[in-house]
């Protein structure tokens, strides 16, 4: 796998990625948060592609306090070939080149493989709950 930034050619296969691996909610309309996300540091937004075809995906972010990881998504027929541990390998590099001092994740509580999967890498639950509030309805 090849880990590269995202190109406007890759939505319709980042999309169908996020969808078949569950990441896509009715009330976030992923078009748009890609056409945010490329507003906003689009280096940081990475496709992981293997002969041809998308097979791994992140949207990575600074704020100048700390790292973001969202819709990290490997397709199912290329799990368990460790692209995910390089696509966070790939965030956490160029997050450190940043300066960045933390990476946060948010992750469903109710996703246990999901969990397991960070703690594998050395991620721990911090102590803290996670607000939102829409300020912009899809």
């Amino acid at each position: 796998m090849q880990i590269r930034p995202f190109a406007p050619e890759d939505t319709d296969a980042v999309i169908e990625l996020w969808t078949t691996a569950g990441l896509v909610r009715p009330w976030n309309d992923p078009r748009k948060d890609i056409e945010r996300k490329l507003t906003v540091q689009p280096e940081l937004f990475l496709v992981g592609e293997s002969d041809g075809q998308v097979v791994a995906a992140a949207m990575v972010g600074y704020d100048g306090h700390r790292g973001w990881v969202n819709y990290l998504a490997v397709s199912p027929g290329a799990q368990g070939l460790d692209y995910g541990r390089r696509m966070m390998e790939e965030a956490e590099r160029l997050l450190i080149e940043l300066g960045c001092p933390k990476l946060n994740l948010q992750i469903r509580s109710d996703n246990a493989a999901v969990r397991a999967f960070y703690e594998h890498l050395g991620y721990t639950e911090d102590a803290a709950v996670s607000y939102g509030k829409r300020l912009i309805t899809d």
